[in-house]
Order: C-alpha cells, then sequence, then structure tokens
C-alpha cells in the first residue's frame, strides 16, 4: 500500500520533528494506542458515515483511549480526522516508530512463543537477540500455540526460527526428498 505509506509519511515526519527527544517514549506509546484504536473497522465505518461530524469521531476515539490523551495527542487526532486521514493512522505510527528506532540505533523485535514468558525469561531472551542481531532490540511478546516449542523472532525482514515446528518441517522436507 504504497499509497497510504505516501499519505501517512509527512505526518509521522512533523510529529516526530514536533516531538522533544525524552518524549519519543510517551508520544510512541500515545500514537500505538490510537492506531490500534482507528485500525477498527467498526469505527472507520462509523468515520465514514457522512452524517457523523469530525467532532463526534474525536469524542469517540479519545472516550476509547485507556489513558488520557495530552494536548499533543488531542491535537494530532483532530488534525487527522478533520483531514480524513484515520485509514492512515496505524501506518503513522509504523512510520513514526521507524523514525524513533533509526534516531536510538534500536529495531523493533516481535518474539512469537508458544507459552507465556516471564520478565527474567524475556530478558534472557532479549540479550541473546541483542547480540546475535547486534543493536538494541525493543522485544515485544506474542503467543502462537501452533510453534509447539521453542520461538520464532522477526526483527525487521530478518526471522530467527528455532521453533519445534520450524525443525520439523525442516526434518520434513529432508525425508521426503
Amino acid at each position: 500500500m504504497a499509497e497510504i505509506a505516501t499519505i501517512a509519511r509527512p505526518y509521522a515526519e512533523a510529529l516526530f520533528k514536533a516531538t522533544a527527544a525524552p518524549d519519543l517514549g510517551s508520544t510512541a506509546a500515545w500514537l500505538d494506542e490510537l492506531a490500534l484504536i482507528a485500525a477498527n473497522p467498526q469505527l472507520l465505518q462509523f468515520a465514514d458515515n457522512p452524517t457523523v461530524t469530525a467532532s463526534q469521531v474525536f469524542d469517540v476515539i479519545s472516550g476509547v483511549a485507556r489513558s488520557t490523551l495530552p494536548d499533543a495527542a488531542r491535537n494530532f487526532l483532530r488534525a487527522v480526522i478533520e483531514n480524513d486521514r484515520l485509514t492512515a493512522l496505524p501506518e503513522m505510527a509504523d512510520q513514526f516508530r521507524a523514525l524513533k528506532n533509526a534516531q536510538s540505533g534500536s529495531s523493533d523485535a516481535i518474539v512469537y512463543s508458544p507459552f507465556p514468558m516471564d520478565s527474567a525469561a524475556l530478558a534472557d531472551v532479549a540479550a541473546t537477540l541483542e547480540k546475535r542481531f547486534g543493536r538494541k532490540l525493543n522485544v515485544k511478546v506474542e503467543p502462537e500455540p501452533a510453534l509447539i516449542g521453542g520461538i520464532r523472532v522477526v526483527v525487521g525482514d530478518e526471522v530467527l526460527d528455532t521453533s519445534v515446528k520450524a525443525r520439523l518441517e525442516q526434518m520434513k522436507v529432508a525425508l521426503t526428498a
């Protein structure tokens, strides 16, 4: 979706430039929350209704948000809604996070695990992965029971798959070849 990325880029860059370095983490947090809300198909259908005003859409989104939105978030959300760019909000969040990571020299890593991981195990995995990938990682765990055991890690376009499921697939290919 090059069009969505093209629409989202100026918003993400403007928000990034307007945010002071110490506030990047909190800005990314509220932007991710707004992006999650904006990705809801029912909300998008509501926002596309011609009888619904921009202030009504704003009230619904700000009412659904778990945390109280700071003034910067409220102003940003108003600008996005008034310019009819609500569908691009998830991409804006992705591009903002990429800019933030580029400045800090880190990357986002998603660890897929068949079982919940406690904080000590996650810290060990994060340290090992940072050595493996050679950079600071922002690790997030997502459950995936189909893996059976082990983990699968996605860092950008790189994938490290040490799951039992992947090993069984490798054995299957080797036996049938």
